[in-house]
């Protein structure tokens, strides 16, 4: 039984799918004028844990992302160029070599970091007729009226508008005019209006632009989610997922749509995940803190220390971004890969201790009633950093026997199939290594004894950035592992 923080009810609630066995979740995808940087990659990060977290319960999870490759503005107000086009002119590129591009950069990093493929990845120029077939029946419902610059969603029409925010139609409005957003294309009955289609202006790239019933132009950003989710999971969704940054506006732009057009609920559970700060401010190109996960791998990091930081933290908490915080975490999951190794090579016979296999059990359910208790991985990871601890003990005793070592194995198994931290990559005993490598490692010992201890660390660090092997020293000498 999996509990999810529903942002709609602002409670708990025990999930219950639509169909049985079955989960459709959509989740808002990267606008793909730059590469995301490790804000977006975190809450990439904390759905795939929800998706893991899915289908271990049992359930096939139906999966879309969408890749908003036109029809985001510069802010969230009406007014300004789309985003991708502007990328287009600065970069000297087509709009369409430039979305292909950072959805590239999207695809890897997502597959660096080990997070599952969504199933569909509908790009929004590709389903222009899906959205202009949901404009014309909002049209027939009278929820819309034109502008010089376009189409638009009258807000004051549709009843509860705002409800996901907590808030009325007139404090929405009052909320979004004491901010930054104030300025408003001619005409807008409501600061709360948005466009569903925006009208060609004369520097308009072609290639961004369409014909309609109502004249040449491009869609509107929240049209696209709603017409791409709509096609591929039905009228209403199981799950739909994003930052808490598009509650006020996109996601509830997408509940007034969507909900008008079909007559019927959106979304049942809706699953935001917090902001990631760096170094306690936020990230800003002017101040120099906003960084990619190419970045951060540059810098020497593994994919997987990167997504262990980012999922330790709960989903709906601010995480703190530093690199005493990745270099910490590293270090940790370096000793569970070394712990794993370890594990591997246990061969001391004997039957398993009823007392100790008692700990794994529970350990392991622990780990998952944590899991289910609204993804508190933080809370798993201690459950599972026990029965490390607990399992070091016996092997430091000399008491681990070959099948309690498996039954800890199998469970670190399974904590992974929610965790993604590849684990069986470095479940094995060790390989051969290269002579090049030996001899290094030779080397560093050597250094080690005559006390030459900067010499040691150079080598040590030479055979990390190059080589990805990590040593680890222990009492019963240096041991070693692949980073992953």
């Amino acid at each position: 039984m999996l509990l999810l923080y529903n942002t709609l009810s602002r409670k708990k609630q025990t999930f219950k799918p639509q169909k049985r066995g079955v989960v459709s979740i959509y989740a808002c995808g990267p606008t793909v004028y730059s590469a995301p940087h490790i804000g977006n990659m975190r809450t990439y990060l904390e759905q795939d844990v929800l998706k893991r977290a899915l289908i271990r319960l049992g359930y096939k999870v139906n999966h879309v992302v969408n890749i908003t490759d036109v029809g985001h503005l510069v802010g969230d107000a009406n007014l300004g160029e789309d985003k991708v086009k502007l990328a287009a002119e600065r970069e000297h590129k087509t709009a369409r070599q430039v979305a292909d591009f950072y959805t590239a950069e999207f695809e890897r990093d997502i597959s660096q970091l080990n997070i599952l493929k969504p199933d569909v990845m509908p790009k929004a120029t590709e389903h222009i007729r899906e959205m202009l077939e949901l404009i014309g029946h909002l049209e027939s419902k009278g929820y819309l009226y034109s502008v010089p610059t376009g189409i638009y969603y009258d807000t004051s029409r549709f009843k509860n508008y705002g409800k996901l925010s907590a808030m009325s139609f007139a404090k929405l409005n009052k909320y979004l005019k004491a901010g930054a957003r104030v300025e408003r294309a001619a005409g807008i009955k409501n600061i709360t209006d948005f466009a569903v289609w925006r009208l060609r202006e004369r520097q308009s790239i072609d290639e961004m632009i369409w014909d309609s019933a109502w004249g040449e132009g491009f869609p509107g950003w929240h049209i696209e989610c709603s017409a791409m989710s709509m096609k591929y999971l039905g009228e209403t969704l199981d799950i739909h997922c994003g930052g808490i940054d598009h509650i006020p506006i996109h996601h509830t732009n997408e509940i007034a749509q969507s909900e008008a057009a079909s007559g019927k609920k959106f979304v049942n559970y809706w699953v935001h995940s917090n902001f990631l700060t760096v170094d306690g401010k936020k990230m800003a190109k002017s101040i120099g803190n906003v960084y990619t996960i190419g970045d951060l791998i540059g810098k020497g990091f593994s994919p997987m220390a990167i997504r262990y930081l980012f999922i330790s933290a709960h989903y709906r908490k601010k995480l703190n971004f530093t690199f005493d915080s990745l270099e910490n975490v590293a270090k940790t999951l370096r000793g569970i890969y070394s712990f794993l190794q370890r594990l591997s090579e246990i061969k001391r016979a004997g039957a398993a201790d009823p007392k100790f296999s008692k700990k794994v059990s529970s350990a392991k359910k622990e780990f998952f009633g944590e899991v289910d208790n609204d993804l508190n991985i933080p809370g798993a990871l201690s459950a599972m950093h026990s029965l490390i601890s607990e399992a070091n003990r016996r092997i430091g005793n000399d008491r681990l026997t070959a099948s309690e070592a498996k039954k800890v194995m199998a469970a670190m198994m399974e904590f992974d199939e929610v965790l993604g931290l590849e684990f069986e990559r470095h479940s094995k005993p060790k390989e051969d290594l290269d002579e090049r490598i030996k001899k290094l490692i030779e080397m560093r010992e050597a250094a080690r004894k005559e006390k030459n201890f900067k010499g040691a660390d150079l080598i040590r660090d030479t055979l990390r950035q190059h080589y990805r092997i990590i040593l680890e020293d222990t009492k019963d000498g240096v041991r070693w592992h692949r980073e992953g």
